[in-house]
């Protein structure tokens, strides 16, 4: 199965990332090959929606997931309105498949405590590398950026004088997001140290060659740093994401506030939030109302 063109359409016009560009990809070709060991079929167009039924009923004996079922469904589903726009077949399979239901799953935090001892436990050496860490923490907590947008931030985006960010999210959409003075001066030692060491960077923030930072580095810098603080299974910087969001709202701040700051296209992404805060306001009320 030829999907090169499909996988050209979602990186160059749907904007996809690489991440999903990847996951996509993944999804069809264990699909296809499951298709044709299966029932030896090799053209999509001889593929219906028996067959494809039949894929999920495979995953779900296999063990997988019906939250990884669903996202490979989505990709299904994107693949064959691609064929459908262009073509290529002239019915929809995908339209008498239905998802697995799945239980929803309330996003991880680490409690505000430990937030606490994490930035009051960072060292204050000056050396880049000490410096770096630090500021990679504070930025992810402060603004709820995701972790390509961190790794995307230029030295432009930075504007420590205005107090803002500018990011690069999903579908290359811009936007803004606040930070508060305390950031300014951990900028702008940063940007002293970094550019004692290295001239012309290609990012905000680099490694300690002067690249651009990777993934997998910040994934270790972060899961290292809550270890300390916190025994959660998960410890990436996605949780400090959740963390972001979960306090925003702890505060009081407007969920359609904390909805444009982490740049969800739907207001329902940012909804999850509010489970976390509605069980703190029972269990306050449980502990302070008398007849509680």
């Amino acid at each position: 199965m030829n999907i090169q063109s499909f996988l050209q359409y979602i990186q160059f016009e749907k904007r996809f990332s690489p991440h999903t560009l990847l996951a996509y990809e993944s999804d069809l070709i264990q699909f296809f090959n499951f298709q044709k060991k299966t029932y030896e079929v090799s053209d999509v167009t001889e593929i219906n929606h028996p067959m494809i039924r039949s894929w999920m009923v495979n995953m779900m004996e296999s063990g997988i997931t019906p939250r990884s079922i669903n996202r490979k469904i989505t990709t299904l589903k994107t693949y064959y309105k691609f064929l459908l726009r262009k073509g290529e077949i002239t019915v929809n399979p995908m339209l008498k498949v239905l998802s697995p239901k799945t239980s929803r799953r309330l996003p991880v935090f680490v409690e505000e405590p430990r937030m606490e001892l994490l930035f009051e436990s960072e060292n204050h050496e000056a050396d880049f590398e000490s410096q770096r860490d630090r500021l990679i923490l504070e930025f992810l907590y402060a603004t709820g950026m995701r972790l390509s947008e961190l790794i995307g931030l230029s030295d432009q985006d930075v504007d420590a004088y205005q107090g803002q960010l500018k990011v690069l999210g999903k579908r290359n959409k811009e936007r803004i997001i606040p930070f508060t003075n305390k950031l300014k001066g951990l900028i702008k030692e940063y940007r002293e140290e970094r550019d004692q060491h290295f001239s012309n960077v290609p990012s905000f923030f680099v490694t300690e060659k002067g690249k651009t930072l990777y993934p997998k580095m910040v994934y270790r810098i972060v899961t290292r740093r809550l270890g300390e603080v916190t025994t959660l299974d998960k410890k990436s910087p996605h949780i400090l994401r959740h963390t972001f969001a979960t306090h925003m709202l702890n505060h009081g701040a407007d969920i359609n506030s904390v909805k444009e700051l982490l740049g969800h296209a739907n207001l329902s992404a940012t909804q999850v939030y509010t489970h976390n805060t509605i069980d703190k306001l029972k269990k306050a009320h449980k502990q302070a109302h008398p007849r509680a």
